[in-house]
């Protein structure tokens, strides 16, 4: 089977052009593009990345690079891996590889010119495949093409072995299904991730939270999340995220309603608790920030219902900020089903559209109120903030001094 992309916008961008002439220029036939730019192509998808592959050494294409004018960064040079600045536009060049040895974590490789020994190094058959300056594509495994169009994430060779070469590549099969495939995970390699999860626990719990996000970030995971589930590996990688009937709820409710997914959310409706979002976030080293966020998006501070009014709704929002009220709307929208669809959406779509205010008044105001400077500035600055909420966030300068005026006397 053959295929060509030559119409690819990415392709024929001057950038990319320029680039692969350079590198053509030096040695004919040896560049090609490789992996996801290849892959999305074939599949109608969005492409973000560009990879290509070279029989160059990284020396050369760094060499090849500064007589072309081009910035060229060795970020990954012990693999063999230059990253090329073409009019701030990155493309990364890699050396054709082969293993030497791997350990399930790292792999120690040699360069090659040889297109079929680079791409058995590879994970699946859909990712080794590869696109030379015309646009023809290139299967060297035999099933990277048929995979693409069918929809299909299948180890490369072994299952077995491509998974003990680099256990994330369990996550990895998960994730790619998520995103790619258009039937049942593939039994084999159900079969391979089973056997050998007990890897995950040598991956570091940086590069596990990242695959994790990106698979809950897919437009519809729920197979893949079932899959997971049921040969524990979920258990294994996550125990945290457990509440299984929220999440498949709040999915269910994005693919049936076309809502607009939030990885975060989804994390957060798998979490039960508080509790669970902090035992998450030190086990796989979360930010600060998505820390917060889980934490904040599961609290009870705050009874969100479907029938809020708007009033109701800018107070929480004061008080919470729009991604969170928005978390928590889903999750509530999540276990109180979908019998109330529209008061449902109405909400979610009023709480994107409000932006809180700052609260219009300075300590120094409040100061030539009366106030002594001390805490009781910010004491009157709270009551009056207070009346400001309830009063539905007046923007009206002379009544909120006429109310600052009031609570200053009041606590003379």
């Amino acid at each position: 089977m053959t295929a060509a992309i030559p119409h690819a916008a990415w392709l024929k961008a001057p950038e990319t052009q320029k680039l692969i002439a350079a590198l053509e220029a030096a040695r004919p036939g040896g560049a090609r593009f490789v992996g996801g730019c290849v892959r999305n192509t074939l599949m109608g998808r969005p492409v973000d990345d560009i990879d290509i592959a070279t029989q160059l050494t990284p020396d050369r294409v760094t060499e090849i690079c500064a007589k072309a004018g081009f910035a060229a960064h060795p970020t990954g040079v012990e693999h063999g891996t230059v990253t090329v600045v073409v009019n701030h536009k990155p493309f990364e060049v890699t050396t054709l590889r082969r293993d030497v040895s791997t350990d399930g974590r790292r792999a120690t490789v040699a360069f090659t010119e040889s297109w079929e020994e680079d791409a058995q190094r590879r994970d699946f058959r859909m990712n080794a495949l590869y696109a030379d300056a015309s646009g023809a594509v290139h299967d060297p495994t035999g099933g990277g093409l048929d995979d693409a169009r069918a929809g299909r994430v299948i180890f490369i060779g072994d299952a077995h072995q491509r998974i003990k070469e680099d256990y994330l590549r369990i996550l990895r099969f998960f994730r790619f299904n998520a995103w790619y495939a258009r039937g049942p995970l593939d039994p084999h390699g159900l079969h391979a991730c089973a056997d050998l999860m007990a890897g995950i626990d040598t991956i570091s719990a940086e590069r596990v939270w990242k695959e994790l996000k990106k698979l809950l970030a897919a437009p519809d995971p729920r197979a893949t999340w079932e899959g997971m589930d049921a040969i524990d590996v979920r258990a294994r990688a996550a125990p945290e995220l457990s509440n299984h009937a929220r999440l498949d709820a709040l999915m269910r409710l994005e693919a049936e309603l076309l809502l607009p997914v939030d990885a975060m959310t989804r994390v957060a409706a798998a979490l039960n608790d508080q509790i669970s979002a902090g035992a998450l976030a030190r086990r796989l080293k979360l930010s600060n920030e998505e820390r917060d966020r889980l934490v904040d998006a599961l609290g009870q501070d705050v009874k969100i219902t479907s029938y809020m009014s708007l009033r109701e709704m800018r107070r929480v929002i004061y008080k919470l900020g729009n991604a969170v009220f928005r978390d928590r709307v889903m999750l509530a929208w999540a276990s109180a089903g979908n019998d109330k669809a529209q008061q449902w959406r109405a909400l979610v779509a009023h709480g994107a559209m409000w932006t809180p205010p700052r609260m219009p008044l300075s300590g120094d105001e409040v100061m030539a109120a009366g106030v002594a400077a001390g805490p009781k500035v910010g004491e009157v600055m709270r009551e009056v903030e207070e009346w400001w909420i309830d009063a539905d966030f007046p923007d009206d300068k002379l009544s909120i001094i006429e109310r600052l005026k009031a609570v200053a006397q009041g606590m003379a």
